[in-house]
């Protein structure tokens, strides 16, 4: 019991910040930074107690400073009120371009439309909207091609046979249908393995820690755990270990350095490398070149693939991105 109680503390701990927001707060945190250019680029993701999220604002906000932009960076929380705030207050601020990693692929139609209205591009990473024409650039990571990388690894790791559960991100979020889609392709194929649960976590930590427990008590049995994003697949291991189960085999999604750090202690088995450093910057020079020559230079949707790391590639990860890639 102490180490169940141990273990779905560490997992929960990185996620308290977030989870003690309100769910709709009327004024998201925003913190600024001047530029050299008088310009400001306003950058707003998910959440900033999600790595992911965290590492994908530095990124881009790093690339802005770097071409000499000031900077405007909030966090969402997921809710579409919040996002809409923080539109409203970087199009009040007179900001230059806006980089938005949205809170939905429907409820942020409208969001996107009222910055283009008052004259602000916004250039979407990491998840698309429901809605062509609006944003200048929607740049996201190849989804189905990721997933189907990971469902390939999964099955060759189960030995193509066993039962095997999934765990799915937010309903909302056109990315977590697509990992879906993309890794059932895959396993579709294999007759002798069998998917016996597939349940949300909404991507979060200790959802993917309590929603695994639960699944255990029902499927004690199960070989392998399909895990669509990384801090999912985290909350599963640290169950699957608390359950005395380390044997289950999890693959993660994203690329994150705790999932990395995992798959070097022989934990984790692989995990799929999203393009995070490349699509945040390339949304920011987009953005630059927006702003001086009326165009992005670039079609908005652009996919970029994402790569598969495992025990034998695993060295040549540093920063959320591999040597040579």
């Amino acid at each position: 019991m102490k180490l169940k109680t141990l273990l779905a503390t560490a997992c929960i701990g990185m996620s308290v910040s977030a989870l003690a927001q309100p769910a709709s707060a009327a004024t998201p945190t925003v913190k600024s930074q001047k530029g050299t250019n008088g310009k400001t680029i306003a950058i707003f993701v998910p959440s900033l107690s999600n790595p992911f999220f965290v590492a994908e604002e530095s990124f881009a906000a790093t690339e802005a400073t770097k071409l000499g932009y000031g900077t405007m960076v909030a966090s969402h929380d997921d809710d579409a009120v919040n996002q809409l705030n923080l539109i409203k207050t970087a199009i009040a601020r007179h900001v230059s371009a806006i980089v938005l990693d949205n809170a939905g692929a429907d409820v942020s139609v409208s969001a996107v439309k009222t910055a283009t209205k008052a004259g602000i591009p916004v250039f979407l990473i990491d998840r698309e909207i429901n809605a062509k024409g609006i944003a200048k650039a929607q740049i996201v990571s190849n989804n189905f091609q990721g997933a189907q990388l990971e469902g390939t690894q999964f099955a060759k790791l189960m030995g193509y046979k066993g039962t095997d559960v999934e765990r799915t991100g937010l309903p909302s979020d056109t990315n977590a249908k697509v990992r879906a889609q993309g890794v059932a392709s895959v396993l579709s194929h294999f007759k002798n393995m069998k998917m016996v649960a597939e349940q949300t976590a909404d991507w979060s930590q200790s959802k993917g820690f309590s929603v695994t427990q639960t699944l255990l008590q029902a499927h004690p049995d199960i070989k392998g755990l399909v895990a669509d994003n990384d801090t999912m697949a985290l909350g599963a291991e640290a169950a699957l270990l608390a359950a005395h189960k380390p044997d289950v085999i999890v693959v993660g999604f994203d690329g994150s350095p705790d999932v990395v750090a995992s798959i070097k202690k022989g934990e984790i088995k692989a995990d799929i490398l999203q393009p995070i450093a490349t699509f945040s910057r390339k949304a920011v020079m987009e953005a630059d070149h927006y702003i001086k020559k009326g165009s992005s230079g670039q079609p908005e949707k652009q996919e970029l693939n994402c790569i598969l790391i495992t025990k034998d590639n695993v060295g040549d990860y540093v920063n959320w991105a591999m040597k040579g890639k």
